[in-house]
């Protein structure tokens, strides 16, 4: 095996962190609205202020795990100990999220707030440190585009298992009653997550150390922002594009059970998900022939493409060419998760090379701030957009409500996909990546010649 080179069993070990935060984290992003709105009982604008406070206070928590992991030193590592100490709250906290309490609406609103600020601070615990640990796993550019890939073909597996199988699960074990469904079937996912989340503790580990110190104090780390312009345009991009993605994901229920008037086809649509492993599989040889950040702007494409099918379809009333639609803008997706990961991992190469200080925790702690802040404020945008068109739960939708649906599910997808396409013509990170490597490893050999010097 050579140098910073993985082995399989960590690989899929690493790849089952993913798995098991979209296991559970992707029935919160997808079904969580609906479920307060049509099952709990909260109002939608209830819903809309809860969305983007939690979320708010979400976005500023993965920041603090990122000091928190750069200034962590144990036998485990610095990324790897979070897996092993927040997996059971994590897995606990999510399965009360769809607990239906027995109180007035003003206790459940509580409830609501105290259980879904509480499962995405922990979800920030677990989910930073996949992204900042994968720097540590690998040094190799190529190796880490395979592990990037590896992780998101686990999540990916998490969250068609989450689309597809929920509701079947939710209408099973519930026997009519979706409060009861949905509780048992969250703590189903949260069991199988909270053990894939120890599986990647025990399996994984950190071989790329940064020379001469193990804890890196805030105010050095903030220095590897410094003119890391790769940096901000990741934080954009994760903040557009899961804002995109969630509200799309969050009206999907809404869009095929009143727009299409078939809520039973939302399984089989949400089964597609599968096409994403046919384009994350394509990843590593895409970004290798044409570069990351060109293989990402094709997957951004290739998603307009298919939100526009789609619209065509609902228009002509053609369920084939939405299904057509939905295919295709899964598969330019897995170009987007598989690489993600990886680039956020090139901005802590950056910060390192560029201001010679190396903050994997701070900078890669930027997926989760701006993937929840995006997040946030979607939550809030779906909710004013179907308070405004008049959508009312559980009635037959008017037109304007019906077009509010539409809307969301389908074209502001649309826009956040070129607004990222707009940000990554100006990361240039590709041009420079042989350079970096080799500038950071000739630093690295030299340090560690000048510490056996010493010991001599």
């Amino acid at each position: 095996m050579t140098e910073n080179q993985v082995g399989w069993k960590e690989r899929i070990s690493y790849g089952l962190s993913d798995t098991a935060c979209n296991l559970v984290f992707q029935v919160i992003g997808t079904y969580l609205m609906f479920f307060y709105t049509d099952v709990f009982g909260l109002s939608l604008a209830a819903v809309g202020t809860l969305f983007l406070v939690a979320r708010i206070i979400d976005a500023l928590d993965a920041p603090i795990f990122g000091v928190l992991i750069d200034r962590t030193s144990t036998k485990w590592g610095k990324s790897r100990p979070y897996f092993l100490w927040l997996a059971v709250p994590f897995g606990i906290m999510a399965t009360l999220t769809f607990f239906t309490p027995n109180l007035s609406d003003s206790g459940k609103s509580i409830y609501a707030y105290i259980t879904y600020i509480s499962v995405g601070i922990i979800y920030s615990g677990v989910n930073v440190p996949i992204t900042s640990i994968l720097p540590s796993l690998s040094s190799n550019p190529q190796e880490r585009t395979v592990l990037g890939t590896i992780r998101s073909i686990g999540g990916q597996i998490g969250a068609i298992i989450v689309t597809a199988a929920t509701l079947p699960i939710v209408s099973a074990l519930g026997g009519g009653d979706n409060q009861k469904g949905f509780f048992w079937t969250v703590f189903i996912f949260s069991i199988f997550g909270v053990t894939m989340l120890l599986i990647t503790f025990k399996n994984t580990k950190e071989r790329v150390i940064i020379p001469g110190r193990t804890i890196v104090p805030f105010k050095e780390g903030i220095k590897a922002i410094r003119g890391n312009i790769p940096w901000f345009i990741m934080i954009f991009l994760n903040f557009i594009y899961w804002m995109g993605q969630t509200i799309k994901n969050q009206t999907t229920v809404y869009y095929f059970a009143n727009n299409i008037g078939n809520a039973k086809l939302i399984p089989l649509m949400m089964s597609f998900n599968f096409v994403t492993l046919f384009s994350l599989l394509l990843t590593p040889t895409f970004s290798k022939k044409i570069g990351k950040k060109n293989t990402m702007i094709l997957g951004l494409l290739i998603g307009i493409v298919g939100q526009i099918m789609m619209g065509i379809g609902g228009k002509i009333t053609s369920l084939a060419f939405i299904m057509a639609g939905n295919i295709v803008g899964t598969f330019g997706t897995g170009f987007i998760l598989g690489l993600i990961s990886v680039m956020l991992a090139d901005t802590v190469d950056y910060g390192e090379w560029k201001n010679n200080v190396r903050a994997a925790g701070l900078l890669t702690s930027a997926s989760s701030f701006g993937a929840k802040f995006g997040m946030g404020i979607a939550g809030a945008l779906t909710a004013a957009i179907l308070s405004a068109g008049g959508y009312v739960a559980n009635q037959k939708q008017t037109s304007s409500a019906l077009h509010a649906i539409e809307f969301n599910f389908l074209w502001l997808p649309i826009i956040c996909s070129a607004l990222g396409i707009v940000a990554l013509l100006f990361h240039r990170f590709d041009k420079l990546e042989k350079q970096i490597i080799v500038d950071l490893n000739n630093k690295r050999k030299a340090f560690k010649s000048e510490e056996n010097s010493k010991i001599i």
